[in-house]
């Protein structure tokens, strides 16, 4: 799943901080992954420079387990104002 930044798909707002991601790494690892697309380094900061700034998946025994994972890392991440959809492969999980 993605997860995106304030204002996006509009004009997004970059330069906000992201929080979280090496509790992704200690916590959620090897079973769920942050893909960068729309990050930068600022210092010792990784800040949001896109709309669509990470993109986090996970594996699993089925894809019920799978989504779980993934959407447990998505809860660990911390960006102001950032957006992500709560329904991938709801219905193929319940299926």
């Amino acid at each position: 799943m993605v997860i995106a930044s304030h204002n996006y798909p509009e004009t997004p707002r970059t330069g906000d901080p992201i929080e979280g991601l090496d509790e992704v790494a200690e916590k959620d690892a090897p079973l769920a992954y942050v893909l960068h697309a729309g990050t930068k380094r600022d210092g010792d900061a990784i800040v949001s420079a896109g709309g669509r700034v990470l993109s986090v998946t996970a594996t699993g025994t089925d894809l019920a387990q799978a989504r779980e994972r993934a959407y447990a890392a998505v809860g660990r991440i911390r960006l102001d104002g950032s957006q992500h959809r709560t329904d991938i492969a709801r219905k193929a999980a319940e299926a």
